[in-house]
């Protein structure tokens, strides 16, 4: 009996249901172990090696070169192929074999990916800055506590508030070095802006003035006067953000808060601003848009934003969509919209008509008009 009963696990249908499941094991330990690959891109990025590899001379670099430029303490070293080993199977980097000094060598080239991590500019802003960020323990905390804060009444409370006892806004304005870090991974992701300036010059020819909301250190201003050198920007943002930035004759930085007032200027740029901040929110801070730029003659606002777009996003851009949204949730009250949300507060904010331009890859230009 025991030996009919081990057999019939072996064939039909008990065979095939032993397949499945073990597969589904396989894809539950992929994703509860997943954060291995972030903080590994983490470690490359801290440890500078895609800057080691761009570097060598335009070859590809071997493993005991790689590990002799890390300087790296000597029981260490057998580590770095383990480490390199998950970052080319994730597509960080690319590995073949060469021979040097008579030896078969496991040799790594830079990706695409990785070649947006360089220190040394080579086209845009390295977006190491916002690998760093985006990893840090003050991002991290909070989704310790998103079961928790999902069971709570009060809903108001992120899972960040749980984590710090304060909303990441509050955060950033006691903790200087984690505002600059915050603020250093939205001036490289502005940084993405100067790979298509030249594609959206009809947004913002013939316009004099521009009020950057929220704008951080000025990045995407200082983008747009090199492209307009024409156009006077201002950049609205908090004291502690903006404290001790010098101003230039294009690019003045005001202190204010968007929920109060906006500047007026004939156009206003709201770049990933609005899906930090619930419906109700937003239109507060539209509403006050609508008043701060002309009705006739030319007058908009430009929102660079996320457009959830679940029909013709491709699978890669829409799980990155999926996890903003979360990374929303869990750090502020916003979230990613679909054009049918954006087109609702638009319209309820008094503006009457949208244009979406899908240019920035994850992000969308959407021109709005009173």
């Amino acid at each position: 009996m025991a030996k009919e009963m081990i057999m019939a696990t072996f064939d039909g249908q008990g065979s095939n249901n032993n397949s499945e499941l073990f597969q589904a094991q396989s894809h539950l330990y992929k994703h509860a172990l997943c954060y291995i690959t972030s903080m590994c891109l983490k470690s490359a990025v801290e440890l500078g090696i895609p800057d080691i590899i761009n570097n060598h001379n335009g070859q590809s670099i071997t493993l005991p070169e790689l590990v002799s430029a890390l300087h790296l303490p000597p029981a260490k070293n057998g580590f770095v192929h383990r480490l390199m080993r998950l970052l080319v199977h994730s597509g960080f980097f690319t590995s073949k074999k060469i021979s040097q000094n008579q030896e078969e060598q496991e040799a790594y080239d830079l990706t695409p990916s990785s070649r947006l991590l360089l220190k040394d500019k080579v086209v845009v802003q390295s977006l190491s800055p916002f690998v760093l960020a985006m990893l840090d323990p003050a991002f991290m905390a909070p989704w310790h506590f998103l079961g928790s804060w999902l069971q709570k009444d009060e809903s108001a409370t992120t899972p960040f508030e749980l984590a710090h006892e304060m909303s990441i806004f509050e955060y950033m304005s006691k903790n200087t070095e984690f505002s600059d870090l915050f603020n250093g991974a939205m001036a490289s992701d502005s940084g993405m802006m100067k790979l298509v300036v030249k594609d959206i010059r009809p947004v913002f020819e013939g316009l004099c003035s521009l009020v950057d909301v929220g704008g951080g250190t000025g990045g995407v201003c200082r983008i747009l006067i090199e492209a307009f050198p024409h156009l006077k920007c201002k950049v609205l943002e908090l004291p502690h953000v903006i404290a001790d930035l010098p101003n230039t004759e294009n690019l003045i930085f005001v202190e204010g808060d968007m929920f109060q007032a906006i500047p007026q200027a004939d156009a206003l740029l709201l770049k990933w601003i609005l899906h930090d901040w619930s419906d109700e929110e937003c239109l507060t801070i539209l509403k006050k848009c609508r008043e701060a730029i002309p009705s006739y003659g030319g007058g908009k606002v430009v929102i660079i934003d996320i457009v959830i777009n679940d029909q013709n996003d491709e699978l890669e851009t829409a799980e990155a969509k999926l996890y903003l949204d979360l990374l929303m949730m869990t750090l502020a009250t916003g979230r990613e919209r679909s054009e049918k949300d954006w087109e609702k507060l638009f319209l309820e904010a008094g503006f009457t008509r949208y244009k979406i331009i899908p240019i920035f890859g994850l992000k969308s230009l959407i021109e709005v008009f009173p």
